[in-house]
């Protein structure tokens, strides 16, 4: 069954509330325990598995929870083409795709390390780290590689079909829609399997079936795609 190409604008905000741990438990809780109170040691923190695994969600959950608390975050994922000096001001420094970091990106990326962890200004902060590999395979400079592999790693597992269905569920009832069975089966196998983008998916056609006065139904999403 082909599956149809999706790229559609930005996913709502992520939450670490409703992230779906399973298999991802340990990995889930580490998280929400440095949220809460912020390792000062220095320790990083490095999260690694496929496409689709949450780990841009987890990065920008956290993100999130820190700034409803009142903290600022620094962040750097490759689409960053002109990073920024490391802020003091920041209570964490959040490193997304770092298998996609380019010799510039890598540069900034060590520099926030080493300052994250010896700053000039109060007490160590939080260095979370994502990427599809390993840190011990990441394709970057070694300082870096080292530096991201020595603390706390976690590898995420990607949800089965039945667990991804379960998320867009819960995500949709959060909008106040109803999905059937049917539309949920169509959407996970007919579109990208990867999670962040089927949250896309159900971000538009919310806002699509909003514009039209109709409900979300398989005839719904092919009109959306015949017409957009």
């Amino acid at each position: 069954m082909k599956q149809l190409p999706l790229d559609y604008g930005l996913a709502p905000v992520a939450d670490l509330e409703h992230f779906l741990p399973d298999g991802n438990e340990a990995a889930l809780a580490h998280v929400w325990q440095c949220v809460e109170q912020p390792p000062h040691e220095g320790v990083p923190t490095y999260l690694w598995g496929e496409a689709g695994c949450g780990k841009t969600h987890l990065l920008q959950a956290v993100a999130h929870a820190l700034a409803l608390q009142g903290e600022s975050v620094g962040w750097l994922d490759a689409s960053v083409t002109q990073p920024q000096g490391f802020n003091p001001a920041w209570q964490a420094v959040l490193l997304d795709d770092c298998h996609l970091l380019d010799e510039r990106q890598q540069a900034t990326a060590f520099n926030w390390f080493v300052n994250a962890q010896t700053p000039t200004q109060g007490l160590p902060r939080w260095v979370l780290a994502a990427g599809a590999v390993p840190p011990a395979d990441l394709p970057v400079r070694d300082d870096l590689r080292t530096r991201l592999g020595w603390g706390q790693i976690h590898r995420l597992q990607v949800l089965a079909d039945p667990e991804r269905q379960r998320v867009l569920r819960l995500a949709a009832q959060r909008r106040g829609l109803h999905l059937s069975d049917e539309v949920l089966s169509f959407m996970v196998t007919r579109f990208s399997r990867d999670l962040g983008s089927l949250m896309q998916l159900l971000d538009h056609l919310d806002r699509y079936a909003l514009g039209t006065q109709r409900a979300i139904t398989i005839p719904l999403i092919k009109s959306m795609l015949e017409n957009e």
